[in-house]
């Protein structure tokens, strides 16, 4: 193993054992001694890759949300009917917090601001949804009465309160929990020829579990290069 290949290693596990830290413990109380034990090296070589908390804090955020925007870029670039591709990359994104701690943990210091915050991954979420639904209504996918801007708000109410609801029980983040949310959702926002074609437990091309370190195993040169909700 090079010596590059050593550094890339040790970055990259000083990364997961922040998250772990950060979602157990929060980021005020997680300590930079924690995190480096648990990642098994010495506090100097956390310093040789960040200057503070702050900047772990801040590269854990930028490999969630690059995480989190290649997930949401699935439904934004896709093909075929608007709402079943808003359906999916909800099932995706929901799987992605689910598998992956670092993801977690990124999402929520970037609510809270904690850190050096990338981007408000939740208005990227908004855009992302608001985008998916003026495709639907331009293709007469909604219901008649239903303008996208209401659409908009009761998708990102319901989305985000299982992500909140998710930090103390992951399992609001299971299949079970969205499918259900849009089963009672679909009815209401959805045109009737479509809501009979769609799925709300997601269609099968979005069914396989995401690869949780897709995007922590590529070397990174700085926390800009790291950095996904939701783009």
């Amino acid at each position: 193993m090079t010596k590059q290949d050593r550094a890339v290693r040790t970055r990259l596990a000083l990364i997961r054992s922040a998250a772990e830290h950060f979602e157990a413990r929060g980021y005020v109380r997680a300590s930079l001694a924690e995190i480096s034990a648990g990642a098994g090296v010495s506090a100097g070589a956390l310093h040789f890759h960040f200057v503070n908390k702050a900047a772990v804090a801040e590269a854990v955020e930028h490999v969630a949300a690059r995480a989190l925007r290649r997930a949401a870029a699935r439904g934004r670039g896709g093909d075929g009917c608007a709402l079943q591709r808003l359906v999916d990359v909800t099932h995706h994104v929901g799987r992605l917090l689910r598998a992956d701690v670092v993801v977690r943990a990124g999402l929520r210091l970037n609510a809270e601001a904690v850190a050096g915050r990338v981007r408000d991954l939740r208005r990227e979420w908004r855009e992302c949804v608001h985008e998916l639904l003026a495709e639907a209504e331009r293709k007469g996918e909604l219901a008649a009465g239903v303008p996208p801007h209401r659409g908009i708000a009761v998708v990102l109410a319901a989305t985000t309160g299982i992500e909140v609801l998710s930090r103390d029980d992951h399992g609001w983040l299971g299949r079970h929990s969205l499918t259900d949310l849009w089963h009672l959702l679909l009815p209401c926002v959805a045109a009737p020829h479509v809501a009979v074609a769609l799925d709300p437990a997601g269609s099968g091309r979005h069914l396989v579990e995401p690869d949780a370190d897709a995007d922590t195993d590529a070397p990174q040169g700085d926390t800009n290069r790291a950095g996904l909700a939701l783009r």
